[in-house]
């Protein structure tokens, strides 16, 4: 894992987003795509970022009917980003048709089926009061990790501190990828369940999405390598 942060990308156009790359010299590292600048630019994007070797983590969370979703799979994987997701909550028919769909394409490269559990804005009380869903939290992620990778998932976006967790439960060979990073001392947003990088290291997270903490940095790229140096610190 030579690379493993993705630099989410969480800006209105693709104007916007290249100045920001070349400004601070981050041509070339891991990126997350969601839908705010996928919705605005259309693949067109994923093209301009592989021109400069960025490795892409298309972040849709797709969440519909199965036949709808396996459609839409299809499509992306001619995009062949190396992450795509989709929502767990969708259950395993459709988690299994997303994967039907990635598969369906020869394309050279082999993107990877990541679902989400429960997003990392939520906490205990908001999914059982908001959502009506019973129970324990880390039980409800770990029933939908376990679920996403019975059925064909690669592996699932979680909060670093379910990571250990889930990989007992499912699997040393099932990836996390976790958001809700913050470097010390940054604000936590709207976020809920955060962790800094070197908590989500220890946490044996495979993959980390880092937005704000970089992008509105004073200096993003000193940020960036700061989050790699907090990475290595353990």
């Amino acid at each position: 894992m030579n690379q493993p942060i993705y630099l989410g990308l969480d800006f209105p156009t693709w104007e916007v987003t290249e100045n920001f790359l070349m400004t601070h010299q981050l041509q070339g590292v891991p990126v997350k795509v969601g839908m705010e600048l996928f919705y605005r630019e259309g693949p067109s994007i994923i093209e301009k970022l592989k021109q400069n070797n960025h490795p892409i983590f298309l972040d849709l969370k797709l969440h519909d009917i199965p036949t709808t979703v396996k459609r839409a799979m299809h499509n992306i994987a001619s995009l062949e980003v190396d992450l795509v997701n989709v929502h767990a909550l969708g259950g395993s028919q459709m988690i299994e048709y997303a994967k039907e769909g990635l598969l369906s394409t020869n394309s050279s490269k082999q993107t990877k089926l990541i679902a989400v559990t429960i997003l990392t804005s939520m906490e205990q009380t908001m999914m059982n009061h908001d959502l009506n869903i019973q129970g324990d939290l880390q039980e409800q992620i770990g029933r939908l990790a376990y679920l996403s990778k019975r059925h064909g998932a690669d592996g699932v976006v979680c909060s670093a501190h379910e990571s250990t967790f889930i990989k007992e439960k499912c699997g040393e060979d099932f990836l996390t990828i976790t958001p809700g990073i913050r470097l010390e001392n940054s604000s936590k947003d709207d976020q809920k369940r955060i962790a800094t990088p070197k908590v989500a290291r220890e946490q044996k997270a495979d993959y980390l999405v880092i937005g704000r903490s970089i992008t509105r940095a004073k200096n993003p790229k000193t940020a960036y390598q700061q989050a790699m140096k907090e990475l290595k610190t353990i």
